[in-house]
């Protein structure tokens, strides 16, 4: 499968942004005749690395998939009651089951310093009736750190699917400790199965997608079912998976749904956007995150930040169209 071919250019309505903000990652959902696009912002005059302290969840609108989105509302932010995720929500992805929306997303605490918030990173899930309407959160994460070994450090960037069981599929990234702290490493991706979407989630306890060569491995890992088999994308920090010797998006497969390998065309994309404009170049391409409709892959969505012009940071999501996949593929 050559996931790279399979994508079309994108126009530019298909770009979501907003002024003052820093907008980051991005999952889609359809309800009635309305698409609902739930993403991380924070402000800009707190810098981009505030991600990580001051991002909160929203979620904006449209009538068509690639057309223009507004802002709705926010759904999900910091508050003064003390809980696991009192200052940061991040990393948000969306499902439905049985007329219940199933929002993941990262949460933390911390003291306002970077590295204290990035360990105190976990993995939580809110519910709601209507994707506008009030969210619930589960009290504690739903995946929580381990006692010891790859994630016993932190948690984050969850990504769902159902499996053909039923089951609800989850890919995370975790951090231990081995390497130096407060960073802490290696970096690498785990999968739990939960059989309500809530939970409890069982973890695999086996990492992967790990670059013997360099303990960053992958993160911002999406994961999809199609054509009988789980996919994975995740962001190859130093492009060894995809061969490029850059960073750049690989794409995995697994046929147990435990372990994972690099497909047979592991390059899903390079840090280049298919535009109707023309090819664009971009500085950072993250947070990939599949849409499907009608049981069909319609689109991927992508967190970029674009080359600064100067001195000023830019950041948005973009719905990047994706050809079904052949059946002899």
């Amino acid at each position: 499968m050559r996931f790279y071919d399979r994508l079309q250019p994108a126009p530019t309505t298909a770009i979501f942004s907003e002024d003052g903000y820093f907008v980051w990652c991005g999952s889609l959902i359809k309800h009635g005749d309305t698409y609902y696009l739930f993403y991380s912002r924070w402000k800009k005059e707190y810098g981009f690395d505030a991600w990580v302290t001051h991002s909160e969840i929203a979620v904006a609108t449209s009538k068509t998939l690639f057309g223009e989105f507004r802002f709705e509302k926010v759904i999900l932010t910091r508050s003064e009651a003390p809980s696991w995720d009192r200052d940061c929500f991040h990393n948000p992805c969306v499902i439905e089951q049985n007329g219940v929306f199933y929002l993941y997303y990262m949460g933390n605490y911390g003291d306002g310093s970077y590295w204290d918030h990035r360990n105190h990173q976990r993995i939580g899930v809110a519910y709601a009736s209507h994707p506008l309407g009030a969210w619930t959160r589960s009290p504690a994460p739903v995946i929580d750190v381990s006692p010891h070994g790859f994630d016993c450090l932190m948690t984050s960037n969850p990504s769902v699917c159902r499996f053909p069981d039923g089951r609800i599929a989850l890919l995370y990234k975790g951090v231990g400790k081995e390497g130096s702290l407060p960073k802490g490493g290696p970096v690498v991706c785990s999968m739990a199965y939960a059989k309500d979407p809530m939970g409890p989630f069982e973890k695999t306890g086996i990492p992967v997608m790990q670059n013997p060569e360099h303990p960053w491995s992958v993160e911002d890992p999406c994961l999809f079912y199609e054509q009988g088999r789980l996919w994975a994308i995740a962001k190859d920090f130093h492009g060894y998976f995809t061969g490029t010797g850059s960073t750049s998006l690989a794409l995995f497969v697994s046929t147990d749904g435990v372990g994972f390998v690099p497909a047979e065309e592991p390059l899903a994309m390079p840090l280049v956007l298919p535009m109707e404009t023309g090819t664009l170049a971009v500085k950072r391409l993250e947070r990939p995150q599949p849409y499907f409709e009608d049981g069909e892959l319609k689109a991927i969505l992508l967190a970029v930040m674009p080359y600064p012009e100067g001195d000023t940071l830019h950041s948005y999501s973009i719905r990047v169209p994706v050809q079904p996949t052949q059946e002899t593929e």
